[in-house]
């Protein structure tokens, strides 16, 4: 126990790992005891209390990107905290080296060391470099093919908990069989790759899919491509429910094709922030009317929060257990974290309590009450 956190209580509609309970979360930085009857939440106008949100795929906020190293992952950390997202794999863009090493050298800090008031930073997503030219999305031209040297490398500066890669690239598929018996989660992502190409990543180890169908080869019913073979295999994939990304429809789909779908924000360092210029790594997106773009329209990641994702979710007609699930639950599962993304005693105390409008109304992180006010 923490020594710094002191007992404390919350009533309301209780998502257990084990369901709806009506009635109080006891926690330090852990849950200590949850005590109540089993309710259908509909039955009362009390608070939801959810696990706290799971992000795998974080670029920036708050005016900061990744890529810039120094302290800024610890603010884009702060931000997303205020929105409910009590962890964050901080990811990295395609980019020459050097600049990869400063942005995981900032990181690894980050996760040895949570500043007061920031998500839990887990780990990095290298979304890059190692993915298809001819499939950059918003990314600056930088990729290259992948060593298992190189990784290694990498991992001496931060831990690499998912790592995007263009599965059809010479050398990729062993490559993905190496990382997998690492216990590293390989996403395919960025990719020109055929169906085939998918299929054969899955059998040598690949976990999901980046941002589906996004930065990767359509479906088509007489060439199905990496879109299809995610919906056809996957049982884990992230996707960016800003409902600009991907159309309703997409989403509905995947939803009834993957079973363990979770979302992500994707989010730029353009969230949290008024419509102008930012940066993405080496690129200047614009941000304006909600959307991040580069100069010739391309979508440049979001700025989503996973508060939003969730009200979107729901508003597209999930059960809010179900959506909490894609927000935490799903995320944490993928990177087998046993102790997050639900709540049941002796899990960390990683809590969201939302009113009934589905706006937050607190945030806790391994029990420490986050400061809303500059949400």
């Amino acid at each position: 126990m923490n020594d710094a956190i002191k007992p404390s209580t919350i009533k309301g509609n209780i998502l257990s790992a084990g369901g709806w309970i009506a009635g109080t979360l006891s926690f330090t930085d852990r849950v200590s005891g949850i005590d109540g009857a089993a309710a259908d939440p509909g039955s009362n106008g009390d608070d939801y209390i959810l696990p706290g949100f799971i992000d795998l795929h974080v670029h920036g906020g708050a005016g900061r990107d990744v890529m810039q190293g120094g302290d800024a992952v610890h603010a884009i950390a702060a931000i997303h905290a205020r929105h409910g997202t009590t962890s964050i794999l901080a990811t990295t863009m395609t980019a020459p080296p050097e600049d990869i090493d400063v942005a995981l050298a900032a990181i690894g800090q980050a996760v040895r060391q949570r500043g007061k008031g920031e998500a839990r930073v887990l780990g990095a997503h290298l979304e890059g470099p190692y993915i298809n030219s001819g499939k950059l999305g918003a990314q600056p031209n930088f990729a290259r093919a992948a060593t298992l040297a190189e990784v290694q490398r990498l991992e001496t500066l931060a831990p690499l908990r998912v790592i995007t890669v263009a599965p059809e690239i010479a050398g990729h598929l062993a490559l993905v069989r190496e990382l997998a018996g690492e216990g590293v989660r390989v996403q395919i992502g960025h990719t020109l790759g055929s169906y085939e190409d998918g299929v054969a990543a899955l059998e040598h180890g690949a976990a999901g899919f980046t941002h589906l169908f996004n930065a990767m080869s359509p479906l088509h019913h007489r060439e199905p491509g990496m879109v299809g073979a995610a919906l056809a295999h996957a049982q884990y994939a992230e996707l960016i429910p800003d409902l600009l990304h991907v159309h309703p429809g997409a989403i509905k789909t995947a939803l009834r094709a993957i079973p363990r779908l979770y979302c992500v924000t994707d989010s730029t360092s353009a969230t949290g922030m008024p419509d102008g210029e930012y940066m993405l790594g080496r690129h200047t997106v614009h941000k304006c009317m909600g959307g991040v773009r580069l100069p010739d329209g391309t979508l440049a990641g979001s700025t989503l929060t996973l508060d939003q994702a969730l009200r979107n979710l729901v508003g597209l007609g999930l059960d809010l257990a179900d959506a909490s699930a894609r927000v935490s639950t799903h995320a944490a599962d993928y990177l087998g974290l046993e102790e997050r993304g639900r709540l049941a005693p002796g899990t960390w105390a990683d809590i969201v309590v939302l009113g009934r409008d589905l706006q937050l109304k607190a945030v806790y992180i391994e029990g420490e009450r986050i400061d809303l006010n500059d949400a």
